[in-house]
C-alpha cells in the first residue's frame, strides 16, 4: 500500500480523533481507513492508538510516528512543488536520435536555436541510420524519415521529405540519362541499405511506379551514397534538402523531372506520453513550428531542387 496515504490516513486520525471522521475528511471508506492503520501500525512494528469506547489516543510510538508521518507528509509536498515547477521550465538532458544527413543539414541548427531559448535543457545527438531501440538505447526522441511507423510507438508529424535521384555529370556523359524511371533498371543505381535497396518508387500523376533497381554499391547511410553520386559512381536517390548543394553548384544533375520520387513522413518518435518532461514537450513543439516555417523547411524555403528537363541539360547541367 501507498505509505505517503498510509502516513495522511493516520495525521488525520490522530487529529480528528476517530477513524470515522478521518474516513470522512479523506472522502475514504472506514474499512479502507482501518486497513491503512494496520499497514501503519506494522510498518512501525508499533501499536501506534490506544483503543477505547470513548476516544483514541497515541502511544508513545504512535506520538513519534505521527512527527515522522507530518516530515513525510512535508517532503512529499515539497517534491510536488519541485516537480510542478520543473514542469514549467525545460531543464536536463534529452538524448535524441537521427540519421547523419538530416542531424547535419536540418538538425544541428535546429537544436542550436533551441538550446539558446532553453539554456538549462541539454541535447545529446545520437547520430545512426537505423531505427534504433528507444527504450534499450534510452533514447528520449527519435527524428525518422518513414512511411513504416511503429505502431507500438506515439509518433508526431513534423513535415514530409520530398526525394530526388540525380547523377554526376560524368557518369550521365559515360552512360546517358535515363528518359524513365524503367531505364534506370539498365543503369548503375547506389543503394540505401534501410529503403529501397532494390525498389524505388515513384509516382506520376496519380499512378504509382515500382521500379527494380540495382548496381555495385550500397551503404547505411545516404551522406556516403550522396559522395559517391558526386563522384560519378551511379545514379542515387537522395533527399532533397542534400542534394540540393551538389545540384545547385552543378556537380550533380536532378533527372527524371515529370516522375516524382515517394515522399516520406518526418517524424519525432517517442515511447511515452506519461510523465513527459518539460524538454522532450517543449523540444517537440519546437520542432513543429520549425518544421511548418518555409524558411527552415525544406532548408532553402523551397519543395525540392529545380530539375532540368531533356537530354540536353544532362550534358551540360545549370542550377
Amino acid at each position: 500500500m501507498d505509505r505517503i496515504v498510509a502516513a495522511e490516513v493516520f495525521v488525520r486520525i490522530a487529529e480528528r480523533g476517530s477513524m470515522s471522521a478521518a474516513a470522512e475528511t479523506l472522502d475514504m471508506s472506514r474499512a479502507m481507513v482501518t486497513r491503512y492503520l494496520a499497514q501503519m501500525e506494522q510498518w512501525a512494528g508499533a501499536r501506534l492508538l490506544h483503543r477505547t469506547t470513548r476516544r483514541l489516543s497515541l502511544t508513545e510510538a504512535g506520538e513519534e510516528t505521527l512527527a515522522r508521518c507530518r516530515r513525510m507528509l512535508e517532503v512529499a509536498a515539497e517534491m510536488a512543488t519541485a516537480a510542478s515547477a520543473c514542469a514549467e521550465e525545460p531543464r536536463g538532458l534529452l538524448r535524441v536520435a537521427c540519421a547523419q544527413s538530416l542531424a547535419q543539414d536540418v538538425l544541428a541548427s535546429a537544436v542550436a536555436d533551441y538550446l539558446r531559448r532553453h539554456p538549462r535543457a541539454a541535447i545529446d545527438l545520437h547520430i545512426d541510420a537505423r531505427p534504433v531501440n528507444l527504450v534499450e538505447e534510452r533514447i528520449d526522441l527519435a527524428i525518422r524519415i518513414t512511411n513504416d511507423l511503429d505502431p507500438n510507438l506515439i509518433a508526431r508529424p513534423l513535415g514530409r521529405c520530398d526525394s530526388v535521384v540525380c547523377a554526376s555529370p560524368a557518369y550521365l556523359a559515360a552512360h546517358g540519362e535515363p528518359a524513365s524511371v524503367q531505364d534506370l533498371a539498365l543503369h548503375n543505381c547506389l543503394t540505401y541499405s534501410y529503403f529501397g535497396k532494390s525498389l524505388w518508387q515513384f509516382e506520376q500523376g496519380a499512378e504509382r511506379i515500382a521500379v527494380p533497381v540495382s548496381g555495385n554499391l550500397s551503404a547505411n547511410e545516404s551522406q556516403v551514397l550522396l559522395a559517391a553520386a558526386i563522384e560519378g559512381a551511379g545514379i542515387a536517390m537522395q533527399p532533397a534538402y542534400s542534394a540540393r548543394g551538389p545540384i545547385a553548384q552543378d556537380r550533380l544533375v536532378a533527372l527524371l523531372p515529370d516522375f516524382e520520387p515517394q515522399g516520406l513522413g518526418v517524424y519525432g518518435v517517442y515511447a511515452s506520453r506519461r510523465q513527459m518532461p518539460a524538454s522532450l514537450r517543449t523540444l517537440l513543439d519546437f520542432l513543429v513550428a520549425r518544421f511548418a516555417e518555409p524558411a527552415h523547411w525544406p532548408p532553402g524555403g523551397v519543395s525540392s531542387p529545380a530539375r532540368p528537363r531533356g537530354r540536353a541539360r544532362a550534358r551540360n547541367p545549370t542550377a
